[in-house]
């Protein structure tokens, strides 16, 4: 198994913010769907990329994105992991600040 470093920023819009809901330790927890728009230079070519986000905020910065509103646009920061199911890739929000 290869090691390294997993960091993650991107700018993005709020598209849709679940309830808030609690782990059994207490922890809050809010489930998220970020989309992103850029303009990326690849290959010599301006490539127009768009992405759908899954994502995840866990504690004190659960508390703070779920007062955000739905279309607003932040810089996110964190890291990439697989759930326990398997499926897709999901980020987990450490920290988010406005542009």
């Amino acid at each position: 198994m290869l090691t390294g470093e997993n960091h993650v920023e991107l700018t993005a819009g709020i598209a849709e913010q679940k309830a808030i809901r609690y782990t059994p330790a207490g922890l809050p927890v809010i489930d998220l769907v970020l989309e992103h728009a850029s303009s990326i230079q690849e290959a010599g070519t301006l490539r127009q990329v768009k992405a759908t986000v899954k994502a995840v905020a866990i504690g004190s910065v659960a508390e703070r994105v779920q007062t955000q509103p739905i279309g607003s646009v932040w810089r996110f920061s964190g890291f990439l992991a697989t759930p326990k199911n398997g499926k897709n890739v999901i980020l987990h929000i450490q920290e988010f600040k406005t542009l």
